[in-house]
């Protein structure tokens, strides 16, 4: 049966590491994912309002399709710059593409960010964000082990009208093939039902992993947009204050267009976890990258094994956003 591996964690991907710089007093911070070579990769963008960087050079119609790290950010615009800091980190060390055998490695380095300037941490940084040094701290941190919560790029998110966080889970199937997730939560949804206890993806939990609660009685979900007038009066209700981003890891090795077809899967997980999502206030954004380290099989058994990838992908993407959110609710970090 499927279950969660040593770590229930994106890590559970051989050859993948994550790293925080966490800032409590700016109140915001960067992860960053650091794969043990270029490992193919997409995206695939839904939200109304995304804030990202390189992503073209990971749709399938273009020659790139892979990364040297990926970096998700607090600091709205200013946040991209931790993307440039992971690069200028990561290019002395040779890791990038060689154009040519005497010019500098060039790493690519996707990004997305989410915006946390109104969250009473100090911005009032001038003309010197800090988010490039950030980039540099999160990638020097990277490790198979982390800590998931109110931490990194989730220092600062909400979700809702409460904390948002960063959460991690995986999925071992059967076959050895290995699907993580990773998610920072900064929604304008809710993850939690209208009863205020209940997550949305209650249904997926695993091993109690984000709080054990079940519905207590049937719970009225008629209303598509619960908190409307909290969340008027908080001023999120427009473009580029909310997202949820997304990292989806899998030990297999995907053609470009697979690639993107479980990243277009694994949006069904933001839906699962928080209601409403895909707004167009939001900049849900989904990443999928792929080690390469096993052959799915082929011929209409191919198929099969994209969709087993797609829907164990979409169902970590909903644990993840539960379980982050559950944490930074809390007041709790998880190593």
């Amino acid at each position: 049966m499927p279950s969660p591996g040593p770590r229930n964690a994106i890590t559970d991907v051989p050859g993948l590491r994550v790293g925080h710089c966490t800032d409590a007093q700016v109140k915001s911070g960067v992860t960053v994912l650091l794969p043990d070579a270029a490992w193919d990769a997409a995206v695939d963008i839904r939200g109304g309002g995304p804030g990202v960087r390189e992503t073209a050079a990971l749709e399938p119609e273009n020659s790139v399709g892979k990364l040297h790290a990926l970096v998700f950010s607090g600091g709205s615009v200013f946040g991209l710059a931790a993307a440039d800091g992971v690069a200028e980190a990561l290019s002395p060390y040779g890791v990038g593409l060689r154009l040519y055998a005497d010019a500098p490695a060039v790493p690519i380095v996707p990004a997305a960010v989410l915006y946390d300037l109104q969250n009473g941490g100090n911005k009032h940084w001038g003309e010197a964000p800090p988010y490039r040094e950030f980039g540099k701290k999160a990638l020097a941190a990277a490790s198979r082990n982390f800590t998931q919560g109110a931490v990194g790029a989730g220092t600062g998110a909400r979700a809702g009208t409460g904390p948002g966080g960063v959460g991690s889970v995986s999925l071992t199937l059967e076959d050895g093939l290995i699907v993580g997730a990773l998610t920072v939560a900064n929604p304008i949804g809710s993850a939690l039902m209208p009863d205020g206890e209940t997550w949305w993806a209650w249904a997926l939990e695993i091993d109690g992993e984000f709080g054990g609660r079940i519905p207590r009685s049937p719970v009225d979900c008629r209303d598509p947009i619960p908190e409307l007038s909290r969340l008027s009066e908080t001023g999120r209700m427009q473009a580029g204050a909310n997202t949820t981003l997304v990292a989806v890891a899998v030990n297999a090795r995907l053609m470009p267009g697979e690639r993107k077809r479980v990243a277009m899967m694994a949006h069904d997980g933001i839906a699962r976890a928080v209601r409403p999502a895909h707004l167009p206030f939001d900049g849900d954004t989904v990443f999928v990258l792929a080690s390469g380290e096993r052959e799915l099989r082929q011929g209409e058994e191919r198929s099969i094994d994209l969709a087993r990838i797609g829907a164990a992908a979409a169902d970590c993407v909903a644990r993840a956003i539960a379980r982050g959110v559950h944490l930074a609710r809390e007041g709790l970090t998880l190593s």
